[in-house]
């Protein structure tokens, strides 16, 4: 589930550049995208929750450490691509 919730909110990063670029509105697509951003952080929690309690500690062992980082990674771009919105001059 988690993964399709990232594919939603880079999709909707997409869209929400390439509509500021074209100077509309693009307000809707930077909140889908930073909502399912969400979304997928809290699908992967219930993922790692769901290993601790059938006590999976080899899944959690191979996946935690490098999800960590990586989900960081993803925010943080998810926030910045979002932002970029923000910062494009309405000449309009």
């Amino acid at each position: 589930m988690w993964v399709f919730f990232g594919i939603v909110a880079i999709a909707a990063a997409v869209c929400n550049i390439v509509r500021a670029v074209r100077r509309r509105q693009a307000k809707w697509f930077a909140f889908i995208s930073l909502a399912f951003t969400a979304f997928t952080v809290c699908a992967h929690y219930s993922l790692v929750k769901n290993w601790v309690l059938r006590s999976d500690l080899s899944a959690l062992e191979d996946v935690v450490p490098g999800m960590a980082g990586a989900l960081w990674v993803l925010v943080i771009a998810s926030v910045l691509i979002n932002s970029v919105a923000l910062f494009i001059k309405d000449d309009r």
